[in-house]
């Protein structure tokens, strides 16, 4: 279904990370076996595979945790930042709703917590429109072609986030594809 679209964006691979094509290949392989899963079993897959693209990219990945509860979909680090993660695969894209509960979950932690909420259909505009007015922002969004671009090598998952969360600081913008980034 979602693939990378043929963008003509740089290829911003840090190479000091030292991951293999091979790695990459065979995580895209598992992502797409999960497009024909039921839901309820590909939910939990799905956040498998992400721990498993955290562990290759050396994040420090936390599988998923309940506290008083509520439950985290993981956690991992990036230049001693921990964010907390939400992952969705659901049909439609996510809306404010679902928007609102997770940045609940990460405020309601320390104050220095950060958010990355993963939705591999997406972000309704509406939804990222009415979550990035007014409040600031300490989470970002990834949708399932950015995945797409991770795992084709346009530019590493450290990469991608640390540009989505620069953005953010600088714009109030919670979700901001990839290719715009990179086109920037």
């Amino acid at each position: 279904e979602l693939e990378a679209t043929n963008y003509e964006i740089p290829d911003v691979r840090t190479s000091a990370l030292n991951i293999e094509d091979d790695q990459l290949s065979a995580l895209k392989k598992q992502l797409l076996i999960l497009q024909g899963m039921p839901p309820q079993k590909r939910g939990f897959a799905f956040e498998r595979f992400l721990n498993d693209l955290f562990q290759v990219f050396s994040l420090n990945p936390r599988s998923s945790f309940r506290l008083h509860g509520e439950q985290i979909d993981g956690s991992f680090e990036i230049n001693s930042e921990i964010y907390l993660m939400e992952a969705k695969w659901h049909e439609a894209p996510i809306g404010n709703a679902f928007l609102l509960v997770f940045r609940e979950k990460v405020e309601s932690k320390s104050t220095w917590s950060r958010g990355l909420f993963i939705s591999y259909s997406g972000f309704t505009h509406e939804g990222t429109e009415a979550f990035s007015r007014g409040r600031a922002t300490n989470i970002i969004g990834i949708n399932g072609q950015d995945l797409f671009l991770i795992l084709e090598g346009r530019i590493s998952l450290v990469d991608a986030i640390l540009r989505k969360a620069r953005n953010a600081a600088e714009t109030g913008r919670f979700y901001v594809p990839i290719h715009e980034l990179l086109s920037a």
